[in-house]
């Protein structure tokens, strides 16, 4: 099984590297794009023999403790067999 986690500042955090990656898609006359937010991407490969609620339960305490800043980031993520 493989979790497919995703990382991103929070909504309320300012994004710099967003923001200038926005700028210079603008400035590429690529138009359409009113945001920009960029974030972070682990994908970990889980133990056979983990049924689906431990699998999530392992996901969510990695992704919380070790993967984010929960001060500032938050998460989603994926699980697939």
């Amino acid at each position: 099984m493989k979790a497919k986690v995703f990382v991103a500042l929070k909504r309320t955090v300012l994004d710099p590297q967003g923001q200038t990656i926005h700028g210079a898609l603008k400035r590429m006359q690529y138009t359409g794009v009113s945001e920009v937010r960029q974030g972070k991407y682990f994908e970990l490969t889980l133990q056979d023999d983990l049924d689906a609620g431990a699998a999530r339960r392992q996901v969510e305490r990695i992704a919380s403790e070790v993967l984010t800043n929960p001060v500032i980031e938050e998460f989603t993520y994926r699980l697939e067999e």
